[in-house]
């Protein structure tokens, strides 16, 4: 199975040039799922598209996927007419989810089938990325929520385009850039450079507005050690994934932080901004002071953050805790473990493409616990914790002080 992923750009193209015998491609159309409707079509080489509506009885994406579409894929798998099976996903998903679906949740009754993920049929060959040159950057470091774009992919649904759109990209083998005339050189080589650092395995194929793709080049041109899309990363797997770029192209860059002391909470707070003015995204694991057992996972996409549990640390599991994790994690913690604080550190990879790298060091310096405070570990349960109930969007008022320096120097 290939997947084809998108919030815009030549998603049909690369559908279209993927079409063989042997190949059908598959199309959900989730923009009336809250209403439980939802519009599937099928193409085939050479027959005109097959259609159906469905009616779901709640209108929801995980309905979508448990009632119709990983059943569809455990059915075509059978027919012996079908050899590669093409899903293009519906703009607002994001393909991460969906392969996990694919590995994990449990498809029953299916005629002639044991009970199991869709897996146990389907092999994911690749996850292609489209985009558009011309406005992928500026959603990529936006605010808009995809509802302000008149998308709403279930009730409760509130993320961002930028959240939606660095996700495709994150998480593709391949990927497909549209650029067309009113896309500059200098534009062009920006995006470049964001895309080589965001996936840095991926092969980028750029086509012109009107041009044919190539899907089987494109396939072809997936490395052999790619992702393609069977490994699902967790908080403690390693931030860095192939060899991206670590010089500057373009003001373009990754900023690696990495400290071996907690964060302070309401000093982290205030410096959270660092994490979102100029920088396309960042993501990683947080240490803070009044979360001792607790590591913090934090990710922002343009102008949005979230802020959530990253599990335990393995210094504060029982050791049958530990035996359950991941030997490379614990081989990993072994290297750098502290007599007095265990695996405890704070590791965050920030891409940036209009924010100064000195800056966001400064800053999460300042936000550090102090030597002082440090002599006391005692007394930092005593403080209040912004992060408590986990951290949705950045306060208006959170700046970081040397953010505000800045300011103050270029007006």
């Amino acid at each position: 199975m290939v997947l084809v992923s998108g919030w815009t750009g030549a998603m049909d193209a690369v559908v279209t040039s993927l079409l063989a015998p042997g190949t059908v491609a598959v199309r959900h159309d989730l923009s009336r799922v809250t209403e439980g409707v939802v519009r599937r079509t099928l193409y085939v080489l050479g027959e005109d598209p097959r259609e159906t509506i469905l009616e779901l009885a709640h209108g929801c994406v995980s309905c979508t996927l448990r009632e119709d579409l990983l059943p569809l894929l455990r059915a075509l798998s059978t027919r012996s007419s079908v050899d590669r099976i093409v899903l293009v996903l519906d703009s607002a998903l994001e393909p991460e989810a969906l392969c996990w679906a694919v590995d994990n949740v449990v498809v029953a009754e299916v005629v002639g089938q044991i009970d199991g993920p869709a897996s146990r049929d389907v092999r994911i060959e690749a996850v292609i990325g489209c985009l558009d040159a011309a406005t992928w950057l500026a959603d990529a470091t936006g605010d808009d929520t995809l509802a302000d774009r008149g998308i709403v992919a279930s009730g409760d649904d509130d993320r961002t385009v930028a959240q939606l759109v660095v996700g495709q990209v994150d998480y593709a083998d391949a990927l497909v850039v549209t650029a067309g005339p009113e896309v500059e050189a200098w534009e062009r080589a920006r995006l470049a450079a964001v895309l080589a650092r965001l996936a840095p395995n991926a092969p980028v194929a750029w086509v012109s507005q009107d041009s044919m793709v190539d899907g089987p080049a494109v396939l072809a041109a997936v490395p052999f050690d790619a992702r393609r899309a069977g490994e699902i990363t967790d908080a403690h797997s390693p931030l860095l994934r192939g060899q991206p770029p670590l010089t500057v192209d373009c003001g373009v860059a990754l900023v690696e932080f990495t400290a071996t002391r907690p964060f302070h909470p309401e000093r982290l707070h205030e410096a959270i901004d660092v994490l979102l003015d100029g920088v396309v995204t960042a993501r990683g694991r947080a240490w803070v002071a009044t979360q001792p057992d607790e590591a913090l996972w934090i990710e922002s996409a343009g102008g949005g953050l979230r802020v959530a549990s990253a599990g335990k640390w393995l210094v504060a599991m029982t050791p049958v805790e530990q035996d359950r994790i991941d030997t490379t994690r614990r081989a990993m913690a072994a290297l750098r473990w502290d007599e007095q604080f265990g695996d405890r550190d704070t590791s965050l990879v920030i891409l940036v493409h209009a924010a100064d790298p000195t800056e966001i060091d400064r800053t999460l310096q300042w936000a550090l616990v102090s030597d002082d405070e440090m002599t006391d570990p005692d007394l930092w349960s005593t403080w209040t914790d912004p992060f408590g109930q986990w951290h949705e969007d950045p306060c208006d008022s959170s700046e970081s002080p040397y953010a505000e320096q800045s300011r103050e120097a270029t007006e």
